[in-house]
């Protein structure tokens, strides 16, 4: 779809009125040279390319003549489908980010989690009913900076044998995480152990190697074993295996959870960026 528009929002002399196309995207190395450009916050994107998450996958992009400006991704591998729509903080960025999001309101389902930058979301809350659950922080870390710990034999690598008592592990320590089962598959989670039990789990949300990129996810200590730095040794564990294979590993984390930040800047993580996560819901007057 094309049609001209007037861009009230940069109101830029040379820029009056521009020819926006909104396209869906299959090109693969089309969508990862565009987020490419900004590694930090698109971790997750790049990551989804790879083709144990691509099948799940539904690309928009937004285009300003011929120029790629804004894409964003809906994931549908999970039992609530998420929308991610970052971009950066610049007054054009978001005004194009917005744009694109209405253009694609028909696609969306009526019920889904996002992760958008701030200042995106109020293009959406006429048609949904938002459920904001807060900042969140992007935080980095380069094989360069990882800080290791001496071996511990207590850390060991979780597979799809193990799947039971991590579901149970969740089921008390982290109830309302997202663990989709398939993530054990990849071999990338790490349990840590107290006589055959379980006191600690950390994990990813997003693997590629042919991508050289991780996301960390899925991590905690049962309330039982807090205080004993488990979380830290056994995220740097994994940290350590994943830089086998990628480049950069990133994370989401709360801004409000200073305790996992700590323990995160601790083997070598910074923060990069921040955006916001909410529900949404179809609104009934829509």
């Amino acid at each position: 779809m094309e049609r001209f528009i007037k861009d009230v929002e940069s109101k830029a002399k040379n820029r009056k009125f521009e020819m926006i196309s909104v396209k869906k995207l299959t090109d693969k190395k089309i969508i990862e040279s565009h987020f490419r450009k900004n590694i930090n916050l698109n971790l997750y994107q790049i990551g989804d390319l790879d083709e144990f998450f691509w099948k799940y996958t539904e690309w928009f992009g937004l285009y300003v003549g011929t120029e790629l400006k804004q894409i964003i991704l809906i994931y549908k591998g999970t039992d609530l489908p998420v929308m991610i729509a970052l971009c950066d903080t610049s007054e054009n960025s978001i005004s194009e980010m917005k744009t694109l999001i209405s253009e694609i309101k028909k696609d969306l389902p009526d019920n889904f989690y996002s992760h958008l930058s701030k200042g995106v979301s109020e293009v959406l809350e006429y048609n949904y009913e938002p459920g904001h659950h807060g900042t969140y922080l992007k935080m980095t870390l380069k094989k360069e900076n990882l800080i290791t710990f001496a071996e511990d034999r207590n850390i060991k690598r979780l597979n799809v044998t193990d799947i039971e008592i991590v579901k149970e592990f969740y089921y008390k320590s982290y109830p309302d995480n997202w663990f989709d089962k398939r993530m054990l598959e990849t071999g990338k989670y790490f349990g840590y152990f107290f006589d055959n039990k379980i006191a600690g789990i950390s994990g990813i949300h997003v693997y590629s190697h042919l991508y050289k990129v991780a996301v960390l996810g899925n991590i905690t200590t049962d309330p039982e074993f807090r205080g004993q730095s488990i979380c830290k040794k056994v995220t740097s564990e994994l940290c350590k295996d994943l830089f086998e294979t990628v480049d950069v590993i990133g994370l989401n984390v709360h801004s409000e959870n200073s305790a996992a930040i700590k323990s995160y800047k601790n083997i070598g993580f910074e923060i990069t960026d921040e955006y916001e996560e909410i529900m949404f819901e179809k609104s009934l007057n829509s």
